[in-house]
Order: C-alpha cells, then sequence, then structure tokens
C-alpha cells in the first residue's frame, strides 16, 4: 500500500510525469500477463535510481528493477511495492573506439545496431536476445556459442548498501546464467563492453543469419518470456520435454510451443497462473520420466 506520504516522498525523487500508480505489469512484460503495481517508476538517471532505494528500502517498502520485463512472470494479484523500470529513459548508449558503454536500460537489439553502425563485431550473437543489458548482465545471457562474459569489459553496480562500485569482468563470478549481480542483489546500471573492428557487411550477414534462425525455430509470434527453461547439464530442456510427450500441451491460455518444446507461450488468454502451472506439470512430467529436474529461467514476482 502507497500512502499519501509516500507519494509525497516519491515525487521529491523523480519527476510526476515518471510516476504511475495501479499500474498493470502485463504492460510491462513480455509473457503479457500479471496484475497491477502499487506504483511504476520510469528511471532516468543513476542519482535517481540510487535516492529511491535508499529511501524505498529505509521505509521497508518492497521494490523490484525491471528492464524490458522479458525474463519475468507476474503473479495475477501483481505486485505490492514499488517497480523502478529502466528501459524507457536510462538506456544512452556511447561508443568510444572499439569499446561501447550502454546504461543498464539499453535494449540489446539496439546495442547490436549501434555497433553495426560502427561496424564493431562480437555483440552479434546478443543483438536478438529480448532484453536489457542490465537484465542480461544478471543471468550472463547468451546465445549460439557466446555469453555476455565474452564481451564485457566492467560493470557498474549499486550495491544492497546503497554503493556504486565498478565490477571487472573477472570479479563477475560469471557462470551459467548466474553472476555476482545475481547472487548478491546488486543493480546494475552501466556496462562496458569491449569489442572489435569488423567489417560492416559480414556483420550484418551474421545478425541476418541468426535473426533467421531465431525466426525459424523460436515462436516470436506470441509472447513469451524466451527460453522458459535453464539447460540441464548432459540434456537439452526442450528435446526432453517434447520427449515426455509434451508438445502443444496447453493449461488455460498457456501452451508449450509446438514450434519449440522450450518455450512456454502465451496463446493470447493466459493468465500468470496458467503459466505458472504449466512450467511445473512440465517439470514433474519430466522428473517422472527421466529423472531430470528442470530448473526455470523466468523468476516469479508476486504471490503464486
Amino acid at each position: 500500500m502507497i500512502t499519501k506520504e509516500t507519494k509525497e516522498a516519491i515525487s521529491r525523487l523523480v519527476p510526476e510525469s515518471h510516476i504511475l500508480y495501479d499500474e498493470p505489469l502485463k504492460k510491462h512484460t513480455t509473457f503479457q500477463v500479471g496484475g497491477n503495481s502499487d506504483c511504476l517508476i520510469f528511471v532516468e538517471k543513476e542519482k535517481e535510481l540510487k535516492d529511491l532505494i535508499n529511501y524505498l528500502d529505509g521505509e521497508s517498502i518492497p521494490r523490484y528493477l525491471i528492464g524490458n520485463g522479458s525474463n519475468l512472470l507476474v503473479s495475477d494479484d501483481g505486485f505490492r511495492g514499488v517497480i523502478l523500470e529502466t528501459r524507457r529513459l536510462f538506456s544512452d548508449i556511447k561508443v568510444e573506439g572499439e569499446t561501447i558503454i550502454a546504461k543498464a536500460g539499453a535494449l540489446m537489439s539496439k546495442i547490436g545496431s549501434v555497433a553495426l553502425e560502427n561496424e564493431l563485431t562480437g555483440f552479434e550473437f546478443a543483438a536478438g536476445i529480448p532484453g536489457t543489458i542490465g537484465g542480461g548482465v544478471v543471468m550472463n545471457a547468451g546465445a549460439y556459442g557466446g555469453e555476455l562474459k565474452d564481451v564485457i569489459v566492467s560493470v557498474r553496480v549499486i550495491t544492497r548498501d546503497g554503493k556504486s562500485e565498478e565490477i571487472s569482468c573477472e570479479d563477475m563470478g560469471f557462470g551459467y546464467r548466474t553472476s555476482v549481480v545475481r547472487k548478491n542483489e546488486y543493480i546494475v546500471t552501466e556496462v562496458k563492453l569491449k569489442l572489435s573492428k569488423g567489417n560492416r557487411e559480414e556483420i550484418k550477414a551474421t545478425m541476418e543469419d541468426l535473426k533467421e534462425r531465431r525466426k525459424s525455430k523460436q515462436p516470436l509470434e506470441y509472447p513469451s518470456a524466451g527460453s522458459t527453461f535453464k539447460r540441464p547439464e548432459g540434456y537439452f530442456a526442450g528435446k526432453l520435454i517434447e520427449d515426455a510427450g509434451l508438445r502443444g500441451y496447453s493449461v488455460g491460455g498457456a501452451m508449450v510451443s509446438e514450434k519449440h518444446c522450450g518455450f512456454v507461450i502465451n496463446k493470447g488468454d493466459a493468465s500468470a497462473s496458467d503459466i505458472d502451472k504449466l512450467i511445473k506439470d512440465v517439470s514433474k512430467r519430466v522428473k517422472d520420466s527421466f529423472g531430470v529436474t528442470l530448473e526455470p529461467e523466468v523468476i516469479r514476482l508476486g504471490k503464486f
């Protein structure tokens, strides 16, 4: 519950035009499901972010940071607290020679376009990932043989005690879908990437090739959170799900994609509860059938 005093305090930290109350979170997630948040704030500057975090934590008001909402399942009951959103306003990208410096809310697709414009190669693998660079860093996002750890120089974060730090790639603790940012609940504010000079036409051709591969193999025409499960060691999640007979399996408006069984999609009228139950059903069937535990990549927010 956001009180009058809280609203007044927030309005002193950010412009009124950047604040939304009782905002439907289905507008801010790629699954396009979920209830309302008590408050959603579009953050524009690092100082705003720090000030908001310090205030909210000091008042014990729950808060959660989102970028593109591409790896998130929000409860049908919504979120009782404040959502801090970086994608719209906190997304500047600068190029300095072969280095790209991007604010946390910059979309990876936009960074890919900037790299292409400047004839910089090395980021092609990430250009089609549907998320922000900040969110990608948290989970060391990767695709087609590349991971963000391969191109990161350093990451600027806000720690749990509200301090700003710059962490080198070597100290980021990157692993498969993890990092020290995720483990320590830091907040990414800026990412420095080191690419290399390349041939514009070759970079463009690689990006087009990966785009076509995604289009042919992934259900991009439906709302989803991308790949739903982490890859179990020694297996492929999609193959296990298919072999368990779950291609096209549905719960309400949620369905295991018929194009790629590693994706759970919203057919158009799914609830968060539908998606949550389907994920649990799939995990149980695969465990019962093959003794393999599927761990969701998707983060649940709110009460389920």
